[in-house]
């Protein structure tokens, strides 16, 4: 076996560490700072400010809910901007120093139900080695910016691997560790992922390409959740440890996604993110409780193993705790400020700052800054008794009632940054000289493998792709030791499991003859063995009669299917997808049958409704990002992308009957500066219409998307003879 070792010496995270004249300057690369617990080492930090102008250095236009970052000079956020058909999700960039807007880039909201008020939900994160942002908007789009604000790479998780998108909006925070983006990924893909579960998903930092992909707990409690991960080195491991929806905690190794140990601790999912201390992990809940009726826990367990050490019953269920030398502060749902022993749990003192607590606290320079939802920015000292209140400013809108502020506060460069549904703020001593300084990164000591270290598991790169059929993609294999380290590119046996085509040295072609599949490829070395998930969208025209499908299945590479539809056999119109109406959750979902980059196509397909008592169905077609709705108790016909907003949206009163197969037909073209979306329906029986029925128009158009079928079935819908073609 061949294999490179990979030289190491001391595994360095990329988040920095440095000097300046009032103190130790850092950067805040991340939500929740370089060392993923709340605390900075600056000193000279503000004891008070005014928005009338003391200690506020600058302030921008903005409307935020999450936390900013602050690396390489400058300080980065994500929101919502515009109004009716200009809704949208920004991120924008603006010098550190002056508050001067660098860059600013705004992305279209679609295939969610998530309303404006929650857009921009998950914090952006900052890597200083390449000067990328990574961020996930609420639709499930992840960007990966460079200095300038233009796209590297992107993902559209919800089309290509079934990220879920409910009313809820709660979106995961990427995280930057080594060369690798990780982000949780919440939904229903296809194959062996298409069970719903909670999944962790490692990008390549530089190309996006899937690392790999890990399913550690079971099914979901809740389909909105927004704990993010931590990465921390125990027993020589480096591990990432985050709450999930099922209600457990689970520890992976970094490299492998690997499950260590998991920790079930609540009954509902997990919103708060850990933090860890030494070989503590601290987290927190607000739902009930595994083992007795009550509402709410703060636990200590072992970092190595998981087990619980303590616990306390403080109902913690969005802030992350802080802990900073020996002492563990928890934000309640109420706003209370909780002081307790790290190391047992007791509690030391209470503080009250307000009305809501969904921040999370941060320490730097003795002080403890923290926001609260209505409008409010604290700045509390610490004492061994408890705290004293050094300034409490609230922040109002124009019509006079507070602004909503979600985010915690960053601290970087000798100041300290926050977002607010009215600005985004930079406070600091205006007199003291200000540089951006990354200086030193922070240390995660790690042991280099043994030079005759062998392989214990190995992992195909990448380990998930959407292609098309003819294209040929490249595999390699990656080998790791026991611990997760990486030692290196191993040669191996390459085999196909579920796919048509060849596979040699591993570039694997696409057999043209089969151009709709999905499978394995499959790698051997050393007796071990990995593999990755390719689906294989065909290259147009593409069409699905469900006949050539077993009885009780779905179509094997349609992202979003499974337990969703199922094909059944029904007389006198052969196999069909029926989407029946489910036993319990929300009976709406998209079904996407292609891939996120296609454009240029007309989709068309067999549609039926039923009907009990006064519940009718909703249904329809996908394409480029748009949806067609025959929607069944309104009677009318709709054109829309964002179907919480409706920014874009066209209706038209259109009277049709249950029990009768109609022909849908949708057709996006991209016209300069807009995109086009026509729809016409007609009875299966008749002849198709010249005319389109129904024409809307969009100003910010999107210009890619995966064709695909949409249903709200409070009663069954039926679904058959789908076709996509090249739009003439």
């Amino acid at each position: 076996m061949k294999r490179s070792l990979l030289r190491m010496v001391v595994l360095i995270s990329a988040l920095g560490l440095g000097t300046s004249e009032f103190g130790a300057a850092q950067e805040w690369a991340s939500w929740r700072g370089p060392t993923q617990d709340g605390v900075s080492t600056e000193t000279g930090l503000i004891d008070s400010w005014s928005k009338d102008g003391e200690n506020l250095v600058w302030r921008a236009d903005f409307t935020g809910r999450s936390t900013p970052v602050v690396f390489d000079g400058r300080t980065c956020a994500i929101g919502r901007v515009g109004v009716g058909v200009d809704e949208q999700e920004v991120v924008s960039c603006w010098d550190a120093g002056t508050g001067e807007k660098r860059w600013e880039r705004r992305f279209n909201v679609y295939h969610t139900t998530v309303p404006f008020s929650r857009v921009g939900w998950a914090s952006v994160s900052g890597d200083p080695e390449t000067g990328y942002l990574y961020a996930h908007g609420v639709g499930g789009q992840l960007w990966c910016l460079d200095r300038d604000g233009k796209t590297v790479w992107e993902w559209r998780l919800g089309e290509d691997v079934g990220r879920y998108s409910g009313y809820g909006g709660r979106t995961h925070t990427p995280i930057v560790d080594q060369d690798q983006v990780i982000l949780t990924v919440i939904g229903i893909n296809w194959g062996d992922q298409a069970p719903p579960r909670h999944r962790y998903f490692s990008f390549d930092k530089r190309s996006g390409e899937v690392l790999w992909v890990s399913s550690p707990g079971g099914r979901p409690a809740d389909l909105n959740t927004y704990s993010t991960p931590v990465v921390t080195m125990v027993d020589g491991q480096r591990l990432l440890i985050g709450g999930a929806c099922d209600g457990g905690v689970y520890a992976l190794k970094t490299r492998t996604g690997e499950k260590v140990w998991g920790f079930k601790l609540s009954k509902r999912g997990i919103n708060v993110s850990p933090v860890v201390s030494g070989n503590t992990v601290y987290i927190a809940h607000s739902e009930e409780n595994m083992d007795e009726g009550t509402l709410g826990r703060v636990v200590a367990l072992d970092a190595s193993t998981g087990k619980e050490k303590w616990r306390s019953p403080q109902s913690v269920g969005y802030a992350s705790p802080l802990v900073h030398e020996g002492v563990l502060y928890v934000v309640d749902n109420s706003a209370n400020l909780h002081a307790l022993d790290a190391d047992t749990g007791k509690d030391l003192w209470k503080h009250n700052f307000g009305t809501v607590g969904k921040s999370s606290p941060v320490w730097a320079d003795g002080k403890i800054y923290v926001t609260e939802v209505n409008g409010g920015f604290h700045i509390l000292k610490l004492g061994e008794e408890g705290v004293t209140v050094l300034d409490a400013e609230h922040i109002a809108m124009p019509e006079g009632r507070y602004a909503e502020v979600y985010g915690s506060p960053a601290v970087a460069y000798g100041r300290v940054y926050f977002a607010t549904e009215n600005g985004i703020f930079c406070l600091g001593d205006k007199a003291a000289p200000f540089e951006a300084k990354a200086g030193t990164p922070r240390v995660l000591a790690e042991e280099s493998p043994a030079e005759d270290a062998e392989p214990a598991v190995l992992r195909v790169v990448p380990a998930e792709v959407v292609s098309h059929s003819g294209e040929t993609i490249d595999f390699e294999v990656r080998a790791f030791d026991s611990k997760g380290r990486a030692l290196g590119t191993v040669e191996a046996q390459w085999s196909l499991q579920g796919l048509r085509g060849t596979v040699k040295n591993g570039a694997f072609t696409t057999d043209k003859s089969s151009p709709t599949q999905a499978g394995r490829v499959i790698a051997k070395a050393g007796g071990l063995e990995a593999s990755a998930r390719a689906r294989v969208v065909a290259q147009l025209p593409l069409s699905e009669d469900f006949e050539g499908i077993e009885v009780g299945k779905g179509p094997a590479n349609w992202v979003g299917v499974f337990i969703k539809a199922k094909v059944r056999e029904i007389e006198g119109a052969g196999k069909v997808l029926v989407k029946p109406r489910p036993a319990k959750g929300v009976p709406r979902a998209n079904f996407y049958a292609g891939s996120s980059d296609m454009s240029g196509y007309t989709v068309q397909a067999d549609l039926l409704g039923t009907q009990e008592r006064r519940r009718r169905p909703d249904m329809g077609l996908i394409a480029s990002g748009y949806i067609l709705d025959l929607q069944g108790n309104h009677q009318r016909l709709q054109i829309r992308s964002w179907s919480a907003e409706l920014r874009m949206a066209e209706t038209l009163d259109f009277a049709w009957e249950s029990g009768v197969w109609y022909t849908m037909k949708m057709r996006v073209d991209q016209i300069g500066d807009k995109a086009v979306i026509r729809g016409k329906v007609w009875k299966r029986s008749e002849e198709e219409p010249a005319e389109w029925s129904i024409t809307a128009q969009d100003p910010h158009p999107i210009r890619s998307g995966s064709p695909g079928l949409y249903g709200y079935s409070p009663v069954d819908i039926y679904y058959d003879n789908f076709k996509v073609t090249v739009s003439q």
